[in-house]
């Protein structure tokens, strides 16, 4: 059994935009339901103990509100700002206690990364994910996805031994090809990222889906449950939006049980 705990469920400025004095961002100027950090979750099960997916630039924020002082494995997605600028201070964390920590990307990631922190390395130990590899019971298999202008990213796929049960970790896609969509199929839990609920402008500038057409690809995919995350100031959690009964967003502090 796993337990996905969500840290951070923003898109890449998070919630609220420094510069931005709409209603959603004052609202989580002042501590309410619409803050947001950027998007990572953590993964919690008696088989591996606690890792992460991402380490944005909000990391040390979200772990001291998880009330974590360590983890010393993360997977990441691909290599913006907004899913690696935590690792300085991760691997400065490193240092002090005297561990490395271990980072799971898949290839082309991790040369990014380190061509842009060539000192990491001195404290993170980069682990190719270009095959599936195995954390306790769960098979962890990562492919890439279109991030649209922004190029491309990785998903995360999580399957348990024997059961039959998986689900997928996919924060930065749109305009998925056929190929791309075959692991998110038939899913116990998707996670999909959903920066604005209708996002108007031209499609050849933009990155991730919006809700409406993830909401027009569910039935699809057939998830069993859907959490949206990467969410911009677009998003009002207090608002009432026409959602299926298994589609849903996330908020930070969630927490999800998959598998058994």
């Amino acid at each position: 059994m796993m337990t996905v705990t969500f840290r951070g469920t923003g898109d890449a400025m998070g919630v609220p935009r420094v510069y931005c004095d709409c209603e959603v961002c004052n609202e989580a100027r002042s501590g309410g339901v619409n803050r947001r950090y950027r998007s990572t979750v953590q993964l919690d099960s008696a088989d591996f103990g606690t890792m992460m997916i991402d380490c944005g630039p909000d990391w040390g924020k979200q772990m001291e509100a998880a009330g974590l002082r360590f983890v010393n494995r993360i997977l990441i997605t691909h290599a913006h700002f907004d899913h690696i600028g935590g690792l300085p201070e991760w691997a400065d964390a490193c240092r002090w206690l005297g561990v490395k920590g271990e980072a799971y990307a898949p290839a082309e990631v991790i040369n990014e990364i380190i061509q842009r922190f060539p000192w990491l390395s001195r404290n993170l130990t980069f682990i190719p994910i270009d095959q599936p590899c195995a954390f306790g019971d769960w098979k962890v298999s990562a492919w890439k996805v279109n991030h649209g202008k922004n190029g491309y990213a990785y998903a995360f796929r999580f399957d348990q031994k024997d059961t039959g049960i998986a689900w997928a970790y996919c924060s930065d896609s749109i305009g998925l090809t056929e190929e791309q969509q075959k692991p998110l199929y038939q899913l116990d839990l998707l996670v999909l990222g959903t920066s604005f609920f209708k996002e108007n402008f031209p499609y050849e500038t933009r990155s991730v889906y919006d809700v409406t057409e993830a909401l027009a690809m569910l039935p699809v995919w057939k998830p069993e449950q859907t959490l949206f995350t990467h969410m911009s100031h677009d998003i009002d959690l207090r608002a009432s939006y026409v959602l299926p009964q298994h589609a849903g967003f996330a908020h930070a502090g969630m927490a999800i049980t998959v598998g058994k």
